[in-house]
């Protein structure tokens, strides 16, 4: 098996190395079938009308990108509504103005920490057709105020998510960091997991017994269900399992136990880093095991590479593309319910930007190509037919996982995380690695497989933030405003042929990624 990305220059110099093994049906690390909807999005509150516009000036480009995922893997994204701001936001039921906002760069730079929404905001959920959304509400705010939002939003909420737009509801983001949050705290220091459970419990309630007089279909049908806790990750201070054991689900309305995850400081120490993934992903394992006797899906409802939104040349490189299509496939393959990816106009880490501002220009960027492979990878999961195998490599700089279809191996794919960087004085030919599959027994005799088209994920360097296809396409919109456009200039339809001894062969340059698709 190949071992560790440390032996590539023997590899360059001719040494081969052993062929990985490919399990014919899915083996006993094999994930669970995969929900529907596994590639789906957090975006902030407070960018929401931007992401998505309003009835009379909708957000086409934000649509387009997310239909192509939705065509990709068999249903649309869910779009979670939500973030540190859904816990600035009070409600002005005269406002005109769908968000008024208020920054203080002491507390953030990225959006506003004092916030006003009116009755207009909830225009924004008409704007995409066939989307499904939760709408996060604020917890945070005590008091009249905090209540008078909490009344005054949730009919308005129930209303515009009618008509099968409504997939989950949310209340509070990261409670687990209101005692001790940089921006203020917003409970005193002897709050623990009982006080949190016993006010979750109480505002849930109002909650129902609002949507039962404005929306009673929604409870009749079943859909009064929630995320939740939401919170932050390891080292705060509630903790998830000691919530979950005072009751938090006492009534039996939470459909997804949600957690949320920021990961670290650098590219390849730690976004082009397979180990760091293993390791960032390891305490919401523990926490999926803990609870298993719940019989709850565990996921995470916002993520993405480095926290505070991301760093310039970081979270906006093909590097964090390539992370994400890891960190991706990780999560899918070692039981990770769904992985909503979190969004917000300006945010480094954003898939895209969906307005002109003066700090970003409106595009598409580098990881919206890392969601396109991981959808591809994933295929069609509405068939619930669909599991995933972690093959691990042995190594930090890359990895393998496999997807098996009807308990079938019908793709591969292989993440290849060294730096090669385009702007540090990069020379000579890039480096590849040869990685070679001994494909499942009976290969070239009966149903076996014939040949294996190769679908490539390349930019010119893992620093590069443009210049970025996915099988040769272009999403960029600039082109046809973000729908895919073949790039002539770029290799598609490649084909590896199957040896006659079971074993295929591909080679991958540093800071790139392929799907292997069987032809049987």
């Amino acid at each position: 098996m190949f071992t560790s990305g440390i032996v590539a220059g023997l590899l360059f110099a001719g040494l081969a190395q052993c062929a990985i093994p490919l399990c014919p049906a899915p083996p006993q690390n094999a994930s669970k079938p995969i929900l529907d909807s596994f590639v789906s999005f957090s975006i902030e509150f407070s960018s929401f009308p931007d992401f998505a516009g309003n009835s009379s000036n909708p957000n086409a480009f934000s649509y387009t990108l997310l239909k192509n995922l939705g065509g990709l893997q068999g249903s649309n994204p869910i779009i979670r509504v939500g973030g540190n701001t859904q816990d600035y936001a009070t409600f002005d039921a005269s406002q005109t103005e769908a968000l008024i906002g208020s920054f203080n760069f002491n507390r953030s730079k990225d959006y506003p920490t004092t916030i006003s929404i009116g009755p207009s905001y909830f225009d924004s959920y008409s704007t995409w057709p066939n989307m499904t959304f939760l709408h996060g509400f604020n917890l945070a705010k005590n008091g009249t105020v905090g209540y008078d939002t909490l009344i005054g939003t949730v009919p308005l909420a129930c209303k515009a998510l009618g008509n099968g737009k409504l997939a989950y509801w949310q209340l509070g983001n990261e409670p687990d960091l209101y005692k001790t949050s940089s921006q203020g705290p917003v409970r005193p220091s002897w709050w623990n997991e009982t006080d949190y459970v016993q006010e979750w419990l109480n505002k849930t309630r109002i909650m129902k017994q609002l949507v039962q007089e404005n929306c009673p279909e929604v409870v009749a049908q079943g859909k009064f269900k929630f995320y939740a806790p939401s919170f932050g990750g390891a080292g705060n201070s509630l903790n998830l399992i000691r919530t979950w054991n005072a009751g938090l689900d006492a009534d039996n309305d939470i459909a997804f136990i949600d957690s949320h995850k920021q990961p670290g400081v650098t590219l390849q120490g730690t976004l082009m880093n397979h180990t760091s993934t293993v390791l960032s992903v390891a305490k919401h394992l523990n926490e999926s095991n803990l609870l298993a006797n719940t019989g709850l899906p565990y996921i995470l409802g916002e993520t993405n590479s480095l926290y505070n939104e991301g760093a310039p040349g970081l979270s906006n490189s093909f590097g964090a593309t390539l992370w994400g299509v890891d960190f991706n496939l990780y999560c899918a393959a070692t039981g990770i319910g769904r992985v909503h990816m979190h969004q917000g106009t300006n945010y480094r880490y954003a898939s895209w930007q969906p307005v002109q501002t003066v700090n970003e220009t409106l595009g598409t960027k580098a990881p919206y190509y890392g969601n396109i492979m991981v959808a591809a990878f994933l295929g069609d999961l509405t068939a619930n037919n669909v599991s995933i195998s972690d093959i691990e490599l042995g190594s930090t700089y890359q990895n393998a996982y496999a997807a098996y279809v009807n308990g079938r191996l019908e793709r591969v794919a292989i993440i290849q995380m060294r730096a090669y960087n385009t702007t540090t004085g990069a020379s000579g030919p890039r480096p590849s690695e040869t990685f070679t599959f001994q494909l499942p027994p009976g290969t070239n005799k009966g149903a076996s497989v014939k040949s294996v088209g190769v679908q490539r994920l390349l930019a010119n360097g893992s620093d590069a933030i443009t210049g970025i296809t996915f099988d040769g396409y272009s999403y960029n919109y600039e082109l046809d405003e973000g729908r895919p456009v073949v790039l002539n200039n770029v290799t598609r339809n490649e084909v590896v042929q199957v040896a006659q001894n079971g074993m295929v062969t591909v080679d991958v340059p540093w800071s790139s990624a392929v799907i292997l698709n069987l032809h049987w």
